[in-house]
């Protein structure tokens, strides 16, 4: 990690990206943000990507997604503040590699602060050469969770490579602590008993995903493991997402050799 920066610069990331002076910061000033954007979204259905929107106007980044982990390389996207986020998103979870991979695996932080230097591209090669592709030059990959079981990641991307300066790093731990709360705290608005859309998207994506590691277990005797890889891999060939690879299996409109 590359935290060793000027203030000079310090100050001139926070301007630039929209982060808070570093002595305003605090863990209550997360909370109540993240907190704020829950309520305004008003409709449920526009908590998620309000809550990833508040996580850019908190820190020096150009855009903020969460993916959900739903067991061992099952992902889906939970929310993103903008397309690029989303894509990035997708991206590691369809080449089966990246910070936010490695950050499910390890449990903690992951940093990558050059995507197009030697250390990150060697570390990651095929997400390291598409992202940067896509417009993304750092990514900053947090685990979610309690008791060291991560149940997703909070994945922050920049359009220029550098690290996060220490005051920085602070309140990005502070918001990784706040989004966690937030994941396993938010409640549905309605009808008792009804579940809030968001829930429902993420869910569905999910399932799809499963099921159509079953049907090509089935097809092609193989471990859930290397169904998955098969999946992923024709993603990628034809510049799909994993989703959407699974729900073309689903439909019979893809059939793996």
């Amino acid at each position: 990690m590359q935290s060793g920066q000027s203030g000079q610069s310090g100050q001139s990331q926070q301007s630039a990206g929209g982060g808070v002076p570093p002595e305003a910061e605090g863990p209550s000033r997360v909370g109540a943000a993240l907190a704020a954007a829950a309520r305004g979204a008003g409709d449920p259905r526009r908590v998620p990507v309000a809550l990833c929107t508040a996580c850019v106007r908190l820190l020096p980044v150009t855009g903020a997604s969460v993916s959900l982990s739903g067991g061992r390389g099952i992902r889906v996207t939970w929310c993103a503040s903008d397309r690029v986020a989303a894509r990035l998103a997708e991206l590691q979870y369809t080449v089966g590699e990246g910070p936010c991979q490695t950050a499910l695996d390890e449990g903690a932080p992951v940093f990558a602060a050059d995507l197009a230097g030697r250390r990150d591209t060697c570390r990651w090669p095929i997400f390291a050469h598409e992202a940067v592709g896509l417009g993304a030059a750092a990514v900053f990959s947090l685990p979610l969770g309690v008791t060291g079981t991560a149940i997703g990641t909070l994945d922050l991307y920049r359009d220029r490579p550098g690290g996060l300066s220490e005051p920085d790093l602070r309140t990005a731990l502070r918001v990784q602590d706040a989004m966690t709360d937030a994941l396993t705290n938010l409640r549905p608005r309605g009808e008792e008993g009804e579940t809030a859309s968001w829930v429902c998207a993420s869910q569905a994506d999910h399932t799809d995903v499963q099921q159509a590691v079953g049907m090509v277990m089935v097809q092609l005797d193989l471990d859930p493991e290397q169904a998955l890889d098969r999946i992923r891999a024709r993603a990628f060939a034809e510049g799909r997402t994993v989703s959407q690879a699974a729900r073309r299996v689903l439909a019979r409109g893809l059939r793996l050799q």
